[in-house]
């Protein structure tokens, strides 16, 4: 039973090509490796000594130039090629990463972080076009979901490895690591895979008819939406929720790691299988990514059972379950929508929805439980995500009638 089981299991990991298997790895070396994210605000703050105030400025430019370099990055992979790209990114981040220690100024930070944000996330719209050219047609949505697995991966152990170089070498350790593990990885990938053509994407079921511009493309600008809204509420999940475990339960930073650890067991044992299941009987993603924003949605309905502390593992349970159901379906319709030659642009905009989304996420939540408290944030959270499931449905429809 159990080796039936594990057999199925592996069988979902299965088929892809040599290249995928490569970007997987790099993919998990860079995540891995960036451990200065999760400590930056605390670096800026206790390290630096800059104000709460000079501390959010510093990440809002580093948001912005998240946003920017989403955007150029998809535009110059339809002009000169995601490959490139890729190269000229994670290389140059590197070398950023050991210069940008030495700025200690706060508009210097500021000026700093905007840039290197902007050419590190060139990267991310570059590689999901990289999935279309290495990728088989019939397994596109288990490789971006591969690569899913290796960024969650990569995350979990980063910030475990970023503590101890912390305590071994100082801050600047994390510098040096980050910009050392951006340049191993790509120069793993340029020895090893070559550069190829973007061909058809062969599964353009979902695609538009015709070639127009993304910004006339009026159901692509409703799912980005849709993505702003999903990833808004699961972003809740690093900044909001922690505070509430203590503040209303006094669950303790072991404890509340523990949920968060949930999430990514879950992700790590059923995302792939889930997958694997729902392309193999060739579910609509749309169908599945209404399904995933609405149980979202619900993880926030019953954190205003306030009365249980179980009621925690319960949403984490659902929460985890919507973004097993959401995102890689979204990222695999982004990618399906985009007309030949222009999946750069397509997957620019849907990276840069998660940039947004991450700005912005914090700073509402916070100023809602600021002036209303909790309850009222996870009733504003759960309210938009029906919104957003229901403007899914209006997708569904749209995708009908511009087949007929």
């Amino acid at each position: 039973m159990l080796k039936t089981a594990f057999n199925h299991y592996i069988n979902n990991f299965k088929g892809f090509t040599r290249e995928i298997w490569i970007l997987t790895l790099i993919t998990f070396i860079n995540r891995a490796g960036t451990m200065v994210l999760p400590f930056l605000s605390k670096y800026l703050k206790e390290d630096l000594h800059f104000s709460y105030n000079q501390v959010g400025w510093i990440m809002v430019s580093f948001g912005l130039g998240s946003m920017l370099g989403s955007w150029l990055g998809g535009k110059l992979s339809d002009k000169i090629g995601f490959y490139k790209i890729m190269i000229f990114s994670l290389f140059t981040t590197g070398i950023s990463m050991f210069l940008v220690q030495y700025i200690t100024t706060f508009l210097g930070l500021c000026a700093a972080m905007f840039v290197l944000m902007a050419i590190a996330d060139m990267f991310r719209p570059a590689m999901f076009v990289s999935l279309g050219a290495y990728a088989k047609p019939e397994n596109r949505t288990r490789a971006l979901t591969l690569v899913r697995l290796a960024v969650n991966l990569g995350f979990a152990a980063g910030p475990a490895l970023g503590g101890l170089i912390i305590m071994g070498m100082g801050y600047s350790g994390l510098f040096w690591v980050d910009g050392a593990s951006c340049i191993l990885s790509i120069s793993i990938f340029a020895l090893l895979v070559k550069e190829k053509k973007k061909t058809d994407h062969g599964d353009k079921t979902e695609s538009a008819s015709n070639t127009k511009s993304v910004f006339h493309d009026k159901i692509f600008w409703v799912f980005l939406f849709v993505s702003f809204v999903t990833a808004m509420i699961f972003f809740q999940l690093f900044t909001t929720l922690p505070l509430y475990h203590n503040e209303k339960y006094g669950l303790s930073e072991l404890q509340t790691g523990l949920l968060m650890t949930l999430n990514g067991l879950l992700i790590f044992a059923l995302e792939m299988p889930t997958v694997g299941f729902m392309e193999r009987k060739a579910f609509p993603k749309i169908r599945i990514i209404i399904i995933g924003s609405f149980i979202m949605a619900f993880s926030f309905i019953l954190l205003m059972i306030n009365i249980w502390g179980g009621i925690l593992v319960i949403s984490m349970i659902c929460i985890s379950v919507g973004e097993i159901l959401t995102f890689p379906f979204s990222n695999a319709f982004a990618l399906s929508r985009a007309p030949r030659g222009q999946e750069g642009r397509y997957m620019a905009l849907y990276t840069m929805s998660f940039s947004l989304a991450h700005i912005i996420s914090s700073k509402v939540g916070f100023e809602i439980i600021s002036d209303f408290g909790y309850q009222i944030n996870w009733l504003f959270m759960a309210s938009i995500g029906i919104f957003a499931t229901l403007c899914c449905i209006w997708i569904k429809k749209a995708l009908l009638q511009e087949k007929k």
